[in-house]
C-alpha cells in the first residue's frame, strides 16, 4: 500500500489543508513545522527558549477609559497612551524580524518576496501598525480642531465680489469662417 496521506479519495479524518496538499503531493504547514521541530530538538536543548507566550498587556484600563471617553480629545489621550505603551513590544518584534532577515547576509541581493526579504517586510509592517493608528487618531483630531476651510463661493447667479483675482475671461466669439475670407 502507498503512503496513506496520498491515497486517492482517502480524505476521512483529514482537514482541508491536508486534502489540498495531497492533491498536489506537497507537505502541509503543519507537516513543515512538525519536521522542523523534530530536526531542531538538539539545537533547542542547547539553546532553551521560554515555552510560555510573551506576557500580554493588560488592556482593561485602556478599554475602560475608552468606554468612558466622550470627546475626540479623550479618545486620543487613551489611544496615544496605548500606542506609547505598545511601541517597545512592536519595536522588539521588528528588531528580531530584521535580524532574522539579515542573518548571514541572506537578504543581500535577494529578490522581493523571497524568504530573506519577507521578514524585513514583516518588520516594517509591524511598526506601520502603530503609525496607521496614530495617523487615524491625528486625522480625527484635525477634523475636531483644525477642519479644512470651506471655500467662500457666491451663490449661483450672483456676481463675484472683488477678491483680487483677475476677472473671468470673456466669452469666445462664435466659431465659423472669419470675415473677409
Amino acid at each position: 500500500m502507498q503512503n496513506p496521506d496520498f491515497e486517492l479519495y482517502d480524505s476521512v479524518g483529514r482537514d482541508a489543508d491536508q486534502i489540498a496538499a495531497a492533491c498536489y503531493g506537497i507537505a502541509t504547514r503543519d507537516d513543515l513545522l512538525r519536521w522542523a521541530r523534530r530536526d531542531a530538538r538538539t539545537f533547542l536543548a542547547d539553546h532553551p527558549l521560554p515555552d510560555k507566550p510573551l506576557p500580554s498587556p493588560d488592556l482593561a484600563p485602556y478599554l475602560a477609559a475608552l468606554a468612558a471617553a466622550e470627546t475626540p480629545a479623550e479618545v486620543s489621550a487613551v489611544t496615544q497612551h496605548l500606542l506609547d505603551a505598545a511601541e517597545p513590544a512592536h519595536r522588539a518584534v521588528s528588531d528580531f524580524l530584521l535580524a532574522a532577515a539579515q542573518r548571514q547576509g541572506q537578504n543581500r541581493g535577494a529578490a522581493k518576496g523571497s524568504p530573506p526579504k519577507l521578514p524585513m517586510e514583516a518588520a516594517s509592517r509591524s511598526l506601520s501598525v502603530l503609525a496607521i493608528a496614530d495617523e487615524a487618531d491625528l486625522t480625527t483630531l484635525r477634523a475636531e480642531y483644525d477642519p479644512a476651510p470651506t471655500p467662500n463661493l457666491p451663490p449661483p447667479g450672483h456676481a463675484r465680489a472683488s477678491s483680487g483675482l483677475p476677472p473671468a475671461p470673456p466669452h469666445a466669439p462664435p466659431a465659423g469662417p472669419k470675415p473677409g475670407r
